[in-house]
């Protein structure tokens, strides 16, 4: 018999790691509530010309595919083996399979909102937290399953909601108490850049390579748009482009430089005044070289990196303005951000930034002394239990040592012990592990015990 594993990419979670998550979900549940976004859950897996080409090239290539069930069939076996072959080589063939795990949560939300359209009240805000899936290389940070947390609005226009996003952003992360940068660009800017290189047939090879660029480095990109088939004096355009640094006001002065009066850069460059107008007080800095490679995305476009911590973002999204029309319903503007969970854990786990008393819901063990004494204490513990104070008992009558031991084992921070001496005078003894302080309390009193813990 082989040894028990899991599939690669995919990890199980203990109590600790989950209690962990949990705070994070949670902290971002609250954030996202105080803005109005409302909870929504889709489907694990949706129909497969639901997600396909929807994510470019590169993204469909990471669907993962449902097979369908039944092609074991004698009959249908040749046939099934040739079909099998062409998904393989990527094409679909609705035989072999017409579902797939959703690869994000954007896509499955901009059906939804096209499927109830009629019953909705726009602008409509929802936020969705639920697993997705990737058949990507698994490597620090990046999973093929992995948990999104996102926040959409749709039904407006209005750039104060990429306002309230960017608030949202920097309302989490001082919850969680990372130091973050909040990046942005326009996938207006994009176009004008692929519009004044000459070319704007070919903005989505170019942002495909730019977007490569922390990756492989400008040399590679340079090549990548050669092989794409751009021109040398194109590409010197584009390299200029990726060059711009100084303050966000020196990066739009020499932006403006670049584009001339293109309109297109001058529309991305006024929602990005926009947006720093109402942002001074936040650490939003314009990044030139973000590019976001889905295609959907049609203006303002975030990403989130963490600071002193060597990680890939940990959080993106942009404006999406005409995504519903991929499902027959067209001029539903929307715009959305989502969490990287699974990366943000990873610089909380770096940084040592979970408080301490999330590591266990139970506050008090009651030691089991014998029938009558663990009698008296699972009555007291029920009624702790009641006023919402987490406590167990030791189930055996086990040596001092061994329920000790189990406290700490477990994270325990008290222990309480009532043995025949304790039953008869009416007490019993609360001791804090980590200080080594300890109290007497009565069976009628709680309240010292409901103090300490």
């Amino acid at each position: 018999m082989s040894k028990p594993s899991i599939p690669q990419g995919t990890r199980d979670f203990n109590a600790e790691i989950i209690r962990k998550r949990n705070f994070i979900f949670n902290s971002i549940k609250t954030v996202f509530e105080l803005y109005g976004y409302e909870p929504l859950e889709t489907p694990t897996m949706e129909n497969l010309d639901t997600l396909m080409g929807k994510y470019g090239d590169e993204g469909d290539k990471l669907i993962f595919k449902i097979l369908n069930n039944g092609l074991d069939h004698d009959s249908k076996k040749e046939k099934a083996k040739q079909d099998f072959e062409k998904v393989l080589a990527g094409k679909n063939v609705t035989t072999i399979t017409e579902r797939a795990l959703r690869y994000d949560l954007t896509i499955p939300f901009a059906r939804y909102v096209a499927m109830n359209h009629g019953k909705l009240t726009f602008p409509f805000k929802r936020y969705q937290i639920q697993p997705v899936w990737r058949a990507d290389r698994p490597q620090r940070g990046r999973y093929r399953e992995f948990y999104q947390c996102d926040a959409d609005v749709v039904g407006s226009k209005s750039l104060i909601n990429e306002v309230e996003l960017i608030n949202i952003y920097a309302s989490v992360f001082r919850k969680l108490n990372i130091d973050v940068e909040i990046k942005i660009n326009s996938r207006k800017i994009l176009q004008a850049l692929a519009e004044v290189v000459g070319d704007s047939e070919k903005m989505i090879h170019i942002t495909t390579a730019i977007d490569k660029l922390d990756k492989i480095g400008l040399s590679k990109v340079k090549e990548e748009l050669e092989e794409r088939g751009l021109l040398k004096p194109q590409i010197s355009i584009i390299e200029n482009y990726l060059l711009i640094e100084g303050s966000n006001a020196e990066k739009l002065k020499q932006l403006n430089a670049l584009f001339g009066d293109n309109k297109t850069g001058k529309e991305g460059i006024s929602d990005i005044d926009y947006i720093l107008d109402y942002q001074s007080h936040a650490n939003v800095k314009i990044d030139f070289t973000l590019a976001r490679g889905l295609n959907y995305y049609t203006g303002i476009i975030f990403e989130i990196k963490a600071s002193y911590v060597q990680m890939g973002s940990i959080g993106g999204g942009g404006r999406y303005d005409d995504l519903t029309s991929l499902f027959g319903v067209p001029n539903i503007p929307g715009v959305g951000i989502s969490f990287g969970v699974d990366r943000i854990y990873d610089v909380m786990e770096e940084l040592k930034l979970f408080p301490d008393n999330i590591q266990t819901a139970t506050k008090v063990l009651f030691f089991n002394l014998g029938e009558q004494e663990s009698s008296k204490a699972f009555y007291i513990l029920q009624q702790l239990r009641d006023m919402g104070i987490g406590g167990e008992l030791f189930l055996e009558n086990a040596k001092f040592d061994k329920q000790f031991k189990y406290a700490e084992k477990k994270g325990i921070p008290n222990v309480a012990i009532l043995g025949s001496k304790e039953l008869a005078e009416g007490k019993f003894l609360l001791k804090n592990l980590k200080s080594g302080q300890q109290i007497t309390v009565d069976f009628d009193d709680l309240q010292p015990l409901i103090e300490k813990l």
